[in-house]
């Protein structure tokens, strides 16, 4: 006696068709074009979180806030009062005390362009994405130094040019109209681009400001307090190379009477500390973990 057939047959699955790529003697071909990633990505990058992140609007912000409106305010006061009429070359120091106080933003936001990521842990999607640390650190102080020089430059230039409509003097020389502008900006990019050397070393952003804003505040404070005659050399160091009377010495030929800095020296001095602190900032980084 025969057996009747089932009520219904299962179907036979048929195996999945292998892809082309997956046969033998094969390679895959990715239709998305592959290259090595070089500084220009990474500039890219940085560029990219510069400019997208509100601590960059804010410092930015204030600088030029502090940079127009207190030059402003100071030639107003100047051509105001009957006894005090600066010309030529003089014009362009009223624009002293918005550009210092705007140099304050500009180094904090130069520990933030690093110090930001290490805080939040971004630090290591950075790294992931480019694994060439020292190429990530170039990018982020070209990038910055680039943005905050231009910036400085162009606003003490338009300020310059207000100060000198608004108390009515005679035209600044070519060489002070050079210092005041380029001069200024790459002494304020350049201090800048010292915090955010100090940034990569301290890895925390309030350690870091707290550390820039001592540098600049810090040896005048000492200064005045030096009552001793035996420190009246240390004492007379400590004005001439503080920040405020470097960035002066860029309006003037001297704060001290020809004995200190002069000229683009306290460019030359802050292009020294910078890169100093810059290789340090390179070696660190890539000698630890993030």
């Amino acid at each position: 006696m025969s057996t009747p057939p089932p009520p219904y047959a299962a179907p036979q699955q048929q195996p999945p068709a292998t892809p082309d790529w997956q046969q033998a003697g094969a390679s895959y071909a990715s239709p998305i074009p592959m290259r090595r990633a070089n500084l220009g990505d990474a500039l890219l990058s940085e560029w990219t979180k510069i400019r997208s992140v509100r601590s960059t609007m804010w410092t930015l912000g204030v600088m030029i806030f502090l940079m127009v409106g207190l030059g402003l305010a100071s030639a107003a006061v100047v051509a105001a009062a009957d006894d005090v009429k600066p010309q030529g070359d003089e014009v362009l120091s009223l624009g002293f005390f918005g550009v210092l106080l705007g140099s304050i933003c500009v180094m904090t936001l130069g520990v933030l362009t690093i110090a930001s990521e290490y805080g939040t842990g971004m630090i290591r999607t950075t790294m992931t994405a480019c694994s060439s640390r020292s190429r990530v650190l170039a990018a982020k102080a070209l990038v910055f130094f680039a943005l905050v020089f231009v910036l400085t430059t162009v606003i003490a230039a338009l300020v310059g040019a207000l100060q000198v409509g608004i108390v009515g003097a005679d035209s600044p020389g070519g060489s002070m109209w050079f210092k005041a502008t380029v001069g200024v900006g790459l002494f304020v990019a350049l201090l800048g681009l010292l915090g955010l050397a100090v940034g990569t070393l301290v890895r925390h952003s309030a350690g870091a400001i707290t550390i820039m804003i001592g540098l600049v505040l810090l040896p005048l404070v000492l200064a005045m307090f030096m009552f001793a005659e035996s420190l009246k050399d240390v004492q007379q160091a400590l004005f001439e190379y503080s920040v405020p009377s470097q960035l002066a010495v860029l309006y003037g030929d001297s704060v001290t009477g020809g004995s200190g800095p002069t000229g683009w020296d306290p460019l030359w001095f802050l292009l020294g500390v910078t890169a100093v602190a810059l290789g340090g900032a390179f070696l660190a980084l890539n000698n630890r973990d993030v």
